[in-house]
């Protein structure tokens, strides 16, 4: 067997930096690249889920990077950043200049090459599984498994393109060479692997699932439709996510503020999430993603609460134009969620200290927030057994929203039923930047969501070009640390997959 060795032995400048951990359910198994090659049976088809839990483990040690949480959000119009490390984040969000020799950027890389690398062997190991399958119920399991495990490596390059636009396909853990693709190539290779995953995963929710919380048919789906909703291919968009609301039986969370904190974990608008525990016991294990959330926060006190006081590093907030925006819209039952303003209090009795540095915001981001006293008990971390949400049905609405109204059909229905979540009247007849502005508070501070808006809908040059953001600043440069090691990664990008592939 070389999956095991090959996982270390490929570029080590893309593998430096990451670690592969543990989770429970799919998250407390070890992943099976961290176990030594000769005690893997193959033909105990009863072990064949390890890989993929494996696989599962690098959302929250890889794609959960508190330092990559913070690349997302900084480039938009709505978002502040300025309590950084060197000033790398600040300049980024502030006035789009981009130090390719900054470390965080190289992170991004790094953690991201290491998700796939790690799906990669995942796949490998499952195929060996098969080799020793005699039945049709488990050759069903192992392809919907390989499926799972194919939308995980799908998310890591539709991320890698968010940040990169043109990048390494990295197809094979032998591989040698790492000249880039354009992003379009990444597009459909990773196309290949959402399709694989629709036509043999399973249709149910992710929280009807025996592993609960794994990945389906519909989430696939979603993430297809956001590859397309880049693309302009609008009418692909609407099939897909026509066939999420009509068959998902997807509903949104009734209450959006206890959406985003414990009681909304793997609620039945959830499509995607990263799971963490602290198994609700006051020590021992604790299976989380760092200081992710805690990057974001602000101070908070509770004398009625267990834990009566907590002191984030404030690094995420809004700017005071995006509140007031928000205000004046109307917004009640989103507001009181989205922003955490310093000098009130919360629904759950947490007040939010005023952030005592006159040049930095107040206001900060209530989705990463949750109330002290759903803390367990003897915990002091922040977000300890709260899940991260990736995908969401809201978002699957107003894609089919915006496909419909792009396509001169109606996207009042779709649209409308996030607005009635949110206490905001119905609109008939909505339009493309009626679409935007729900997009923009209803996914505020959510995986870079805004700014790829500003930029696939040509609003980036008038909305953040007085900031000094350009066309050729849509993509943050290639680490200067990656191309110290690997000199091709400056050659111009390759333009066909079947080129991509050939690339050892």
């Amino acid at each position: 067997m070389k999956f095991i060795k090959n996982i270390f032995a490929a570029s080590a400048v893309i593998l430096a930096g990451t670690a592969f951990t543990a989770c429970d359910d799919f998250l407390d198994i070890d992943p099976e690249n961290t176990v030594p090659e000769e005690k893997v049976d193959f033909t105990n088809i009863s072990n064949m889920y390890m890989p993929v839990s494996g696989a599962y483990a690098t959302l929250r040690t890889n794609h959960m990077h508190w330092a990559i949480g913070i690349e997302f959000v900084v480039r938009d119009d709505d978002v502040w950043n300025g309590n950084d490390d060197g000033g790398g984040f600040y300049n980024m969000g502030e006035h789009y200049i981009y130090d390719a020799g900054y470390w965080a950027l190289d992170e991004i890389w790094k953690q991201f090459y290491g998700m796939v690398k790690t799906c990669n062997s995942a796949l490998e190991s499952l195929d060996e599984y098969a080799k020793n399958i005699t039945s049709e119920a488990d050759m069903k399991k192992y392809r919907s498994y390989c499926g799972e495990v194919r939308i995980l490596r799908a998310l890591a390059y539709y991320r890698l393109t968010q940040f990169f636009g043109d990048c390494t396909l990295y197809h094979t853990n032998t591989q040698g060479n790492l000249r880039r693709a354009t992003r379009d190539v990444i597009y459909e290779y990773m196309l290949q692997d959402l399709q694989y995953a629709m036509d043999n995963c399973e249709r149910m929710r992710p929280n009807q699932m025996e592993h609960n919380g794994a990945f389906t048919v519909y989430t696939a789906e979603a993430l297809a439709a956001k590859v397309y909703l880049n693309m302009g291919e609008y009418d692909k968009v609407k099939t897909l996510t026509d066939d999420i609301i009509t068959n998902g039986n997807f509903k949104l969370y009734d209450d959006y503020y206890q959406m985003w904190k414990i009681p909304g974990r793997l609620c039945d608008e959830s499509l995607m999430e990263c799971q963490c525990t602290d198994f609700g016991q006051p020590n021992g294990d604790y299976i989380g993603i760092d200081q992710y959330f805690n990057c974001m926060m602000p101070s908070m006190t509770n004398e009625n609460t267990v834990l009566k006081t907590y002191g984030g590093w404030k690094n995420v907030g809004f700017y005071d134009e995006f509140v007031e925006w928000a205000r004046n819209r109307g917004e009640t039952v989103r507001f009181t969620t989205t922003f955490l303003q310093g000098g009130t209090t919360t629904p759950s009795g947490d007040y939010i200290e005023h952030n005592t540095n006159e040049n930095n915001t107040d206001c900060w981001n209530g989705k990463w927030y949750v109330p002290l006293e759903q803390i367990t008990e003897g915990r002091t971390g922040f977000q300890n057994r709260n899940n991260v949400r990736v995908i969401r049905y809201a978002e699957v609405l107003l894609m089919n929203a915006e496909a419909k109204v792009r396509l001169g059909q109606s996207g009042d229905t779709p649209f409308n039923e996030v607005r009635k979540r949110a206490a905001m009247s119905e609109l008939s007849g909505v339009t493309l930047d009626q679409i935007l502005d729900e997009r923009r508070m209803e996914l505020a501070c959510e995986w870079g969501e805004r700014y790829n808006d500003l930029v696939r809908c040509g609003l980036a040059e008038r909305l953040i070009g007085p900031k000094g953001w350009t066309p050729a600043k849509t993509y943050l440069p290639v680490p200067s640390a990656q191309i110290d090691v690997s000199r091709e990664l400056k050659d111009e990008p390759i333009t066909t997959l079947e080129e991509a592939l050939a690339n050892k």
